[in-house]
């Protein structure tokens, strides 16, 4: 592994420390780590070729052990048929409703042994109702190989102190970064907070952790840099911040440069099939990881998106033989790019743009995704939280936390800033608040979408 100079692997045979002899699960993980550092270079034409095997397996145990898609596939797929690709693409949706309201019949009646032990998980339920999965101990294998292959490529030193602020885990002080390292690399403690104090606590906090990577959502690193530039504590030994679970703002890639002089690495995942994309190691796009999934982006009419058009995330989890999602409409948008100049051959998404809960739609249909210039001198700084939501077809709130409620003068800035965003028409109102919850998740939107799912979603 030339690419991670500062890793040891750990053996688990007593005696022998060099080569390292790694216990079995560990060693299918390096297995895979080995294949995936060079598939990676593999043309998308290659890529494609591999994962149509992969998907012919899959689609044959879907049809004969998931009631779900022998009844709604009928003639659309012939196992006895060489797989295609168009062929594979003409198989129907999956939606997010259905797989909360399917849950039962999308189960596999008989999963191969081989894959391990099986669990549910559910996601946040940031949007309301949760999704439940089912996944093997063998996603697990693939969710390890993939948090390697980020460390790997932004050559991260396991050796170092990781923080991480973030919900839904446990918390405390450990010996290990996680379950991908533990007992397979020699890695450092870690650390773990929650989200439910101020950004203040949790500088303090950092403070006497002294990390030398910070993991946390996006909106909490924006905040902890602010404070940091505005008089607070340099965490001299920060290296870079990995962030997770929002969408990422260029803003906060320019607080966090100017707090701590690092970079921030971003990775882009779902609770239903792990790993989505990871950020290029020498660019601040993401590659899809095509080993694990097959990612479509698709237009309104299903088409697929080139280059620059945003549109839906569909998702084909190539190795979940336990509850399998074929072509799952995950309720993303992302842009893809043109092929990377950094020569891999995984796909490119140039950009998240996030749920469809964050889109602005108007009575006509019509779509946008606001921006609203987070960091004009229209925002006084006396603000420390916002958050800008759709209430009606042509009403925006602006939910402010402020040291003082803004004066007439600055409140008109701040409405010509954000309806100059806007279409013709709209309208907004301001609300000032004790503070902006976050979701159940822990996770923070700028724009939300508060115009009831059924009179936005068309037939979805």
């Amino acid at each position: 592994m030339g690419a991670t100079p500062y890793w040891q692997i750990e053996s688990a045979v007593t005696g022998v420390c060099w080569p390292a002899l790694p216990a079995p699960g560990g060693a299918s993980v390096l297995a895979l780590l080995f294949w995936l550092e060079r598939t990676q270079w593999l043309t998308l034409e290659r890529l494609r070729e591999h994962q149509l095997r992969q998907l012919q397996v899959l689609l044959r145990h879907a049809l004969v052990t998931v009631p779900y898609y022998r009844d709604r596939w009928g003639g659309a797929y012939d196992p006895a048929t060489p797989l295609t690709f168009e062929r594979f693409t003409a198989l129907p949706l999956l939606t997010r409703r259905e797989l909360q309201e399917q849950f039962e019949h999308l189960k596999s009646r008989s999963v191969p042994p081989g894959h391990g032990g099986i669990r549910e998980s559910k996601s946040s339920g940031s949007t309301g109702t949760p999704v439940r999965i089912l996944k093997t101990r063998l996603s697990g294998l693939f969710w390890n190989a993939f948090t390697l292959r980020d460390h790997a490529w932004h050559r991260r030193d396991l050796r170092g102190k990781l923080a991480t602020i973030r919900a839904g885990i446990p918390e405390g002080e450990f010996e290990h970064w996680g379950a991908a390292t533990a007992g397979l690399v020699a890695d450092g403690p870690s650390a773990v907070r929650g989200v439910r104090d101020s950004v203040q606590s949790q500088l303090r906090w950092l403070e006497q952790q002294q990390p030398d990577y910070l993991m946390t959502y996006p909106s909490i690193a924006a905040e902890l840099a602010k404070l940091v530039i505005s008089g607070g504590n340099r965490l001299p030994r920060l290296r870079e911040v990995r962030t997770l679970g929002e969408q990422l703002a260029p803003e906060v890639r320019a607080l966090c440069r100017e707090a701590w002089s690092v970079p921030v690495r971003d990775v882009y995942s779902a609770e239903e099939v792990g790993y989505i994309a990871l950020q290029c190691p020498e660019h601040e796009h993401y590659h899809t990881v095509e080993e694990g999934l097959l990612v479509e982006i698709l237009d309104e009419q299903d088409r697929p998106c080139a280059p620059g058009q945003l549109g839906r995330v569909v998702l084909t989890s190539l190795h979940n033989f336990a509850m399998p999602l074929i072509r799952y409409e995950l309720g993303d948008y992302a842009e893809p790019g043109e092929p990377c100049a950094c020569g891999r051959g995984l796909p490119v998404l140039r950009r998240l743009a996030g749920r469809v809960r964050n889109i602005l739609v108007t009575a006509t249909g019509e779509r946008y995704w606001p921006t609203f210039e987070p960091r004009s001198p229209a925002w006084p700084a006396s603000i420390r939280q916002r958050q800008i939501a759709q209430i009606e077809y042509d009403l925006i709130e602006l939910r402010l936390v402020s040291e003082a409620a803004l004066s007439v003068e600055q409140e008109g800035r701040l409405r010509a800033l954000i309806l100059s965003r806007l279409p013709a028409g709209f309208r907004l109102r301001f609300d000032y608040r004790a503070q902006i919850a976050r979701s159940s998740g822990g996770k923070y939107e700028d724009f939300v979408c508060e115009i009831p799912a059924r009179l936005t979603d068309g037939s979805r």
